[in-house]
């Protein structure tokens, strides 16, 4: 646990009494759905945002397009899955305690948290799904970029994690989000285009459009466009 200081002179630990603070002056009703959020709410609305995104990604107008495009949405839960792997020897190497163990005067929102506090893992998984996001598609990843950093202010504001659990959380979802990208689309992106040319799984990459709209659209636009008279009404 070394340069991890737990004294109250350090400024990590005057931040978390401060945002911990705000639980104890906040009506009771409120604290508790911010814990919700912050334990269950927040990740479910990430995963929620991930599906609204492949959704989207399948309408791209070619296959290959959707396939790249799917094959980034893919990325951003596996991202967060092998970020929360690499966390558990970090964990085990700095073996730091949780705040309300070294702490007094704590409003603790979420019991029963026996494991050590850095880095956190629902700021690792909210950084890397965010992040991952960002990867496929900016609008989509600059709201999950934001819900992870609301993920970060909730565990601080439970009194379950210092602000630099949540910091390295963040650090480390967003190292192996970005990182392992080029790697991850490399391999990914010829898997999802291959499940596109199946029959069974098609729909999963690729929502093609509907038979004859395209061609419908071209002709369409190859119409003239409305005009005067008529040239013969003219000759005539």
């Amino acid at each position: 646990m070394a340069g991890l200081d737990t004294t109250g002179s350090n400024p990590d630990v005057s931040l978390l009494y401060d945002i911990n603070g705000l639980a104890e002056d906040s009506p009771a009703l409120l604290a508790k759905t911010i814990a919700f959020a912050g334990e269950y709410g927040l990740l479910l609305a990430l995963v929620l945002l991930v599906v609204w995104c492949w959704w989207g990604q399948r309408k791209r107008g070619s296959l290959d397009d959707a396939a790249s495009s799917v094959a980034a949405v893919v990325w951003a839960p596996l991202a967060a899955g092998i970020a929360v792997l690499v966390n558990v020897p970090i964990r085990g190497f700095v073996e730091r305690r949780r705040p309300f163990k070294d702490h007094d005067g704590l409003e603790i929102l979420v019991h029963g948290k026996t494991d050590f506090s850095f880095v956190s893992d629902h700021a690792t998984l909210a950084m890397a799904l965010g992040v991952g996001l960002f990867v496929a598609n900016r609008k989509f990843g600059l709201v999950g970029i934001a819900l992870a950093l609301l993920e970060g202010f909730c565990r601080v504001f439970m009194g379950v994690h210092y602000p630099t659990d949540v910091v390295g959380g963040f650090a480390l979802g967003t190292a192996v989000a970005l990182l392992l990208s080029p790697l991850a689309m490399a391999l990914l992106t010829p898997v999802a285009k291959a499940v596109g040319r199946t029959a069974r799984g098609g729909w999963l990459v690729w929502a093609k459009p509907a038979p004859g709209a395209e061609g419908e659209a071209v002709a369409e636009l190859a119409q003239p466009a409305a005009s005067g008279p008529d040239e013969r009404d003219l000759a005539a």
